[in-house]
This record gives structure tokens, C-alpha cells and sequence, in this order.
């Protein structure tokens, strides 16, 4: 079982309100720290190991420096990202880019600030050299095909836009030999939320196996092998979380079995989780402001689907409770929904919760990653803001809800003084 918790009182979490109205999202600094001293502990056998922080997991500057006081350095997929870790104190070879379908721009910052460079298929290899150059560290992301099943989430391997196929990673890794690359990375990532110890394993074994065909085949000893994220995390209060030591001691087997005989027990691991950092660290707090009785009963509240996606997007459960009635019976069936003009705006279909009052505080658990991260302003919609949790008990503001004036900002109309 995963007890779904909220680390602040009703009364604490009124105080707030007062102060920054609803909606917000609300991360729990001691708990994003915790999470990452967990993944530390589980890979602490692992020669020079570094969690590469997913920035689209939670794109925010004091969350990826609160990560980075911790030893993380981030996985980056745009210009935005790269720009984002570098104010946040995250330098050099502590960024990985791993983008895709790559403009010239992130290639060029990427070359600016040192920071390592993950291709995502073949042809950007000339891409990169003729518009930004080589970096000191290169690196290429398999996709293993049908080895792999995926899930809803990240999808098959077979029909992923993501990486290169067998064949093609080591005709890359050869083509860039040529041309002078003189250190190098290994890359996959092949999981999104996933909940099973032996698919991690799997995927350990084949790149380690990976890692000693470059080495035989090539003459690559590779500086670290990235494993990818994909740590899932319990949504429904009935899973178990993740045994990460688990997982940590089966790759470290693997890894003395494969990569130490081959001489490459110096070879470092990286991961590059986001959800398993932030993602149960995080809640999105609204405020019931409607009730509606048609042929099913609804809750409307003051966020919507452009404060959360995943429930929309992919059908995703997140756990909702309402402050102050964690311990009421669950004995009314709702629809909990926002505002937007699309159907698909609901939180929650056919949920049994307490009975839910106008006005009452409403809990929506999980969303420390990919919540605010994906949002967007269709029908005009605002972003929300975004609270800290100190460890100290304080609550610090690391971003304002977006305004009118933000949204029309770059709109340029009749009268607007927009140049």
C-alpha cells in the first residue's frame, strides 16, 4: 500500500490560500530530497553514478538547484532546458542534451556550455558538426526495437521517433570515430512509469552487453552508460512503491558480470529520472466552486486540464482527497472537472469521494512531475503558481500565477503597443 498523504494541516493549508489563491501546485522540498538520496543509496556500488534530472519533469530553477545541491545534473530536450539548468548552477558535463528532430540553436548552446551531447539518430551527426560542431563528449540513444515492449506512456520502441537501431548506433559511433570524437557516452531510455524490477534489469543487460560489443567491435571503452528513467511511482494508494535497492542490486550483479570481465568496471551509470524525483513530492490544490446535477454528478473546480494534462492525456489516475475529510466515508460518486471547453476536462470520472461542499479544498496527489510541467493556455487559461514546502516549514513563491498581461503580452492587435 502507498498511504496518499498532504503534508500540510487544513488549517496551515487555509493560511496559505489567504496568501496565494487557488489553483497552485505544492512541492515538498524534505520529500524531493529524500527521493533523490533513495536512487543515490540504490546505485552507491556504481563507479562515479549521477541521476541526470529530467527538466521537463518540473522545469523549474529552484527545484533542478535544490536537485543539483544533491549531486544531480539534468537531462535537457530544448534550448529552454539547457538555458534553465545553467541559471540553476548546473554546468559542464553535468547537462546531457537528449533532444530530438534538433534545431541548430540547442546543438549551438549545448556547444556552449560544455555540456554533453546525446544524438538521436545518425544523420544529426553531420548535422551537429556543420552547425555547432563536436562536443568533447558524445553520445548516441538506442532503441532496441521489438527487444522491448514499451507501454501507453512512452509507447512501442518500434513505432518511437526515438533512437537508432542496432545497426545504425554503431555505424554512428564508427562515422564519429572518424571524425576525431575521442570520448563517449551510451544512451536508452525505454520506460515511462514503468513498476516492474525485471524490465529495468532487462534493459541494464542489454546495454551493458552493448557497452562490450562497442569496446570489442570499435575500441570504445565508454565513460558511463545511461540507463534511461522511468522509475514508476504509485498512483493508486493499493501499489507498492518501487523496491529501488532491488532494482539497485540486480544491475550491480549484471554489471560485475558483464562490464568488470571486459575491463569496464570504471565504466559510471546514469539515470535520468524526473517522475520518481518530484512526481510524489508534488500536489495541485483547487477549490470546489460548482456542483452540478445532470445525469451524472459533477464538482467543478477552479484548475483544469491546462493545470494537469496526464488525466486527459492518457487516462492517467491521480489520487484526490479533500482537506479536512481524509477520514469520511467515500460515499459520493463524482465527475471532477475544470473549465475548459473540451469533455475530456475531468480530473476524475466516476470517483467515489467524500461529499464535496462549495468551497472545500481539493487535493489532487502526484503531480510534482509533469503537472505544471505540461501546461498551456488554450481558452485563455492561465498558469497556476507553484509553492515550495521548505524543509524549515516556510513556504517560498518559485513562480507566480501567470496574468492577463502575461497572456497578452506577445499578442499583437489593433491599439496593442506591442512592437
Amino acid at each position: 500500500m502507498s498511504e496518499k498523504t498532504f503534508p500540510l494541516t487544513l488549517a496551515e493549508l487555509r493560511e496559505v490560500v489567504k496568501k496565494y489563491p487557488t489553483p497552485f501546485h505544492i512541492y515538498d522540498e524534505k520529500k524531493i530530497r529524500a527521493s533523490i538520496r533513495a536512487l543515490q543509496k540504490a546505485f552507491a556500488w556504481a563507479p562515479r553514478f549521477r541521476e541526470q534530472f529530467a527538466v521537463k519533469a518540473l522545469p523549474n530553477p529552484r527545484i533542478i538547484q535544490i536537485l543539483h545541491e544533491e549531486g544531480a545534473g539534468t537531462d535537457c530536450s530544448s534550448l529552454a532546458e539547457l538555458v534553465l539548468s545553467d541559471v540553476s548552477g548546473v554546468k559542464g558535463e553535468e547537462i546531457l542534451l537528449t533532444s530530438n528532430d534538433t534545431p541548430a540553436d540547442e546543438f549551438q548552446k549545448a556547444i556552449e556550455l560544455g555540456a554533453i551531447i546525446n544524438l538521436d539518430d545518425i544523420s544529426h551527426l553531420d548535422y551537429l558538426e556543420q552547425n555547432a560542431g563536436l562536443p568533447q563528449c558524445l553520445c548516441f540513444r538506442y532503441n532496441p526495437g521489438d527487444l522491448m515492449e514499451g507501454n501507453d506512456i512512452i509507447g512501442k520502441p518500434t513505432e518511437a521517433k526515438y533512437g537508432l537501431t542496432r545497426d545504425q548506433l554503431f555505424e554512428a559511433y564508427r562515422m564519429a570515430q572518424e571524425k576525431g570524437v575521442k570520448r563517449f557516452g551510451l544512451h536508452t531510455m525505454v520506460a515511462s512509469n514503468e513498476r516492474r524490477t525485471e524490465a529495468f534489469l532487462f534493459t541494464a543487460k542489454l546495454m551493458f552487453t552493448l557497452a562490450r560489443e562497442l569496446k570489442e567491435r570499435l575500441g570504445i571503452h565508454v565513460e558511463f552508460v545511461n540507463l534511461g528513467g522511468g522509475f514508476g511511482i504509485p498512483y493508486r494508494p493499493e501499489e507498492e512503491p518501487l523496491d529501488l535497492m532491488e532494482i539497485g542490486e540486480g544491475i550491480h550483479k549484471l554489471y560485475d558480470e558483464l562490464m568488470v570481465p571486459a575491463g569496464l568496471g570504471d565504466v559510471a551509470i546514469l539515470t535520468e529520472s524526473g517522475r520518481a524525483i518530484t512526481g510524489p513530492a508534488g500536489w495541485l490544490v483547487s477549490t470546489a466552486i460548482h456542483e452540478k446535477k445532470t445525469y451524472k454528478d459533477y464538482i467543478g473546480l477552479d484548475s483544469c486540464m491546462a493545470n494537469l494534462m496526464r488525466p486527459a492525456m492518457y487516462g492517467a489516475y491521480h489520487h484526490i482527497t479533500i482537506a479536512g475529510k481524509e477520514t469520511a466515508p467515500c460515499d459520493h460518486k463524482y465527475d471532477v472537472t475544470g473549465s475548459l471547453c473540451e469533455n475530456n476536462d475531468k480530473f476524475a470520472i466516476d470517483r467515489m469521494l467524500p461529499k464535496i461542499d462549495i468551497g472545500d479544498l481539493v487535493i489532487i496527489h502526484d503531480t510534482g512531475a509533469h503537472g505544471s510541467a505540461m501546461g498551456f493556455n488554450y481558452n485563455g487559461k492561465l498558469w497556476c503558481a507553484e509553492l515550495l514546502l521548505r524543509e524549515d516549514g516556510s513556504i517560498e513563491l518559485i513562480r507566480r500565477a501567470e496574468t492577463l498581461d502575461d497572456y497578452f503580452a506577445t499578442l499583437k492587435y489593433p491599439g496593442s503597443v506591442i512592437k
